[in-house]
């Protein structure tokens, strides 16, 4: 008897502390009412520059790498197939629809190490710097293979040249 009272006193605590995960959540969403939704790819895109498979790890505000954005599918880490096209950089995250970062909000592109609950070695992120409506954010990619020449292909469509050495928090986006 004894161990069915601690059993279902455990099982309340869990479901209580889900409960309250899932309230945060609703609520940093809420807070984030005012910031845009990424556009949805359309068809048609030019050819593919570049094209990765690897990992969509997190948006965040623009110098805050533990403020996640969670609106518009952004919010869940998962696999996703990165393309650059001279309109803007393709993002398929696994279980969304894609998402097109525009050419023309790109601030800046660049490496990074860690963000919000990932880091890698020196260097073994892919950060790119936009504009998602009024609000600057970045989005941070682990690629399977060599990520320069997907740095590379975002910076030739960018319409300013990055700045080398431009911070975004404490990431360097060089």
């Amino acid at each position: 008897m004894n161990r069915w009272v601690i059993g279902a006193g455990i099982l309340v605590l869990l479901v209580l502390l889900v409960l309250l995960m899932v309230r945060s959540w609703r609520a940093r969403g809420r807070r984030q009412a005012d910031i845009a939704l990424p556009e949805t790819a359309p068809d048609g895109l030019s050819p593919a520059l570049v094209e990765h498979d690897g990992f969509y790890v997190a948006t965040t505000r623009a110098g805050d790498p533990l403020d996640r954005i969670v609106v518009g599918g952004l919010g869940f880490r998962g696999r996703a197939v990165v393309s650059v096209h001279r309109e803007g950089v393709r993002l398929e995250i696994a279980g969304e629809p894609a998402k097109l970062i525009r050419a023309s909000s790109i601030r800046d592109v660049g490496r990074a190490t860690w963000t919000i609950d990932r880091v890698v070695e020196t260097d073994g992120l892919v950060l790119v710097a936009w504009s998602l409506g009024d609000t600057d954010v970045d989005t941070y990619l682990r690629v399977t293979d060599d990520p320069r020449p997907l740095v590379d292909a975002v910076r030739t469509i960018t319409t300013t040249a990055p700045s080398a050495g431009t911070t975004t928090g404490e990431q360097t986006i060089d």
